[in-house]
């Protein structure tokens, strides 16, 4: 089995799509009006429209995600940080040192939906990244009390 995508659904097609091109700086490949996707090295994002939805008896549901983080992995925080400053509306944490060794910032798209853009910064999560350990394979293994995480995460 082969994690292929991620899929959206969104009321309000273009502006979540547009968020996504400039957040991640890939264009969308939109292979019928109601759905679009980025292809990434890692994984695709699709997004449908809420009448895509229809196909699937209507499982998903629009803007109504509270579980789920979208996360990125990117070189620099702070400069992504200062990138995106004027396109995103809601931050959620501006770039903070997570005691993980991970250099996170949290905000959310137009629909709501929480995204992370975070890249490994102390030596230890460096050498967790360079051995293949995707980021939930790393978590498994931490132990971290709610008060060792900045107030706002």
């Amino acid at each position: 089995m082969d994690f292929a995508s991620i899929r959206m659904i969104t009321d309000d097609l273009e502006p979540v799509v547009q968020f996504y091109e400039q957040v991640t700086g890939v264009p969308a490949v939109r292979p019928a009006p109601v759905f679009a996707e980025l292809r990434l090295p890692s994984c695709t994002l699709a997004f449908g429209h809420a009448q895509t939805a229809q196909l699937f008896k209507n499982a998903a549901r629009p803007s109504d995600n509270h579980t789920v983080i979208i996360e990125f992995q990117v070189d620099d925080v702070d400069k992504e940080y200062e990138r995106l400053k004027t396109l995103v509306s809601e931050w959620v944490l501006e770039p903070t040192t997570m005691p993980w060794g991970n250099r996170s910032m949290l905000f959310r798209d137009p629909d709501g939906n929480l995204v992370n853009l975070f890249a490994p910064i102390t030596e230890e999560a460096i050498e967790r990244f360079e051995a293949g350990n995707s980021p939930g394979q790393e978590d498994q293994h931490l132990s971290v009390e709610p008060s060792q995480v900045h107030d706002r995460a």
